[in-house]
This record gives C-alpha cells, structure tokens and sequence, in this order.
C-alpha cells in the first residue's frame, strides 16, 4: 500500500509561483505514474497533470499546460508540481495519487489512494 504526503502549498500573490511536493512511501513507488489533482470547494476533484513511470511522459490539463511542470524523483520518491503563474481560479487543495494501472488516466475515481492534500490560496 502506498502512503503519500502533500506539502508546500500555501498562500501565493497572482502571478506568484508555488511548488508543492509529494513524498511517497513504499518500495514499488517508482513503477507508478503519478497525478496531480486538484478540488476547489464546492466542485469535483480535477485532474491537472500527470506522469510516467520514468518520468519520459507527462499530460496536462488544458487549463494549465504551459505554467505547470510535473516532475518525479524515483531516488526520493518524489513528485513535485512547478506552479507558475497563479490565478485567483488556482486555488484548490492539491493532490497526489498513484495511478491503479500504467496509461493516462484523468479521473479521479480510477485512483485508489490519497494523501491528505495541501491548500494553494492565490490571493492578494
């Protein structure tokens, strides 16, 4: 079973920049893809993006493809998400989770775990 712990998010001005991390626990971490989702209150959790295995292959959501970077550290098992740009429509609590089977997948109940998020605000 693979436990995940969201961290660094926070309060971030519009256009600010925020990174938060994800670290896993378990020993088969590195064959998992990874995705990042997000849930503002009141809505759906949402995919935002995702990553291979090794890495090599990432999706993104429409809404933020070109100021977020997905990026993995097997070494560490690790997932962090590069935030850029932020917008006031930003602000959701991020999560991680480990895909059930290789591919991509961008809904949120075809994943089985859940860390406990972390909060992004983007405000004045």
């Amino acid at each position: 079973q693979v436990q995940l712990v969201e961290s660094g998010g926070g309060l971030v001005q519009p256009g600010g920049s925020l990174t938060p991390s994800c670290a896993a626990s378990g020993p088969t971490f590195s064959s998992y893809d990874m995705a990042w989702f997000r849930q503002a209150p009141g809505k759906e959790r949402e995919f935002v993006t995702s990553i291979n295995w090794i890495g090599g292959r990432t999706y993104y959501a429409d809404s933020v493809k070109g100021p977020f970077t997905i990026s993995r550290d097997n070494a560490k098992n690790a997932v962090n998400l590069q935030m850029n740009s932020r917008k006031p429509e930003d602000t959701a609590v991020y999560y991680c989770a480990p895909g059930r089977r290789a591919g991509h997948v961008a809904v949120w109940y075809e994943y089985d775990y859940w860390g406990q998020g972390t909060q992004v605000t983007v405000s004045l």
